[in-house]
């Protein structure tokens, strides 16, 4: 009997989230499916996968080839992805995004070489915007496609008119000065002294409801706009922050720690264009396709 693609897809944000709780927020699924995702792998391919321990999980090394053979599928259905849309009919048209800092940096600017390869036809235009001024830019008509965040417990209803596809569920990190102590759950925080994010962000939306979870009441002693920022002022020991775990992979770590803490949820980052009987075109589909083979390769850690 083959190996079910499905189970191995979990065992492999396991693997990258670290956990069982932790993989469930980024599948969006509960702890207990996820681990009778990983039961069912284990009884039918009549192996163990996981080391259950007082303080987690790991994987064994079963489980660690497993989870680095979906990686490598993973990688494969990307590249094949690339060789479609090289064979298939030339896709032309004009494609103005706004995006956000984090995932212009990380996702849409590395996506534009590739794009100019497989679709050479498309002329793109990117608006670095935040996620308000990106929604009202292509309800005007002056975007075509732009890419929102949401924090995982509140998301709100694609509004008529609209498409959405979900490009990535990432994890949301604690970061906190090497000096503080790691807590070991949210509960822990209870106390803490937090960075504050902008109003009307996924990250503001995400620590209240973190905070909300602590019994706590939100005490913010700054507040921020660019995760630089906040990284400089947990690392000046100003207090503690929520941030994505894309916002980490190239940034300035010295001086904070980066804390994987269950229950903390996902930033869900999505792709949205107007879906009507002319739209979205093909060349903004080609993006959409695009953006959706960088993100399936990204290592959060």
């Amino acid at each position: 009997m083959a190996i079910d693609a499905r189970r191995l897809g979990v065992l492999l944000a396991v693997h990258r989230a670290g956990g069982v709780v932790a993989a469930a927020d980024l599948l969006r699924l509960t702890p207990s499916a996820v681990s009778q995702q990983i039961a069912k792998l284990e009884l039918e391919e009549n192996v163990q996968v996981l080391d259950r321990g007082p303080r987690g999980v790991t994987l064994t090394a079963v489980g660690l080839m497993l989870a680095e053979a979906a990686e490598r599928i993973e990688t494969e259905l990307v590249e094949a992805r690339k060789q479609i849309a090289l064979l298939g009919p030339e896709v032309s048209g004009r494609v103005v995004i706004g995006a956000f800092q984090t995932v212009t940096r990380s996702v849409v600017a590395p996506m534009l070489t590739d794009l100019a390869l497989t679709a050479p036809g498309i002329e793109i235009s990117v608006h670095e915007v935040e996620s308000v001024d990106a929604a009202r830019g292509l309800r005007s008509g002056e975007l075509d496609l732009v890419v929102l965040e949401h924090d995982s417990a509140s998301a709100r209803p694609v509004p008529k008119g609209f498409s959405e596809t979900l490009l990535l569920d990432e994890p949301w990190r604690l970061v906190v000065p090497t000096s503080m102590a790691v807590p070991a759950t949210v509960q822990g925080l209870k106390d803490a002294v937090w960075i504050g994010a902008e109003k009307d962000t996924a990250a503001a939306r995400a620590l209240a409801r973190v905070v909300a979870l602590t019994g706590a009441v939100q005490e913010s002693r700054h507040a921020y706009s660019s995760y630089e920022v906040a990284l400089a002022l947990v690392a000046a020991g100003q207090g503690i922050a929520l941030l994505p775990a894309l916002a980490l992979q190239t940034a300035d770590l010295q001086g904070v720690d980066v804390v994987q803490v269950a229950g903390l949820g996902t930033r869900r980052i999505a792709a949205r264009h107007r879906a009507n009987r002319h739209e979205p075109t093909s060349a903004v589909t080609a993006v959409v396709d695009g953006l959706l083979a960088h993100v399936a390769v990204l290592d959060l850690g």
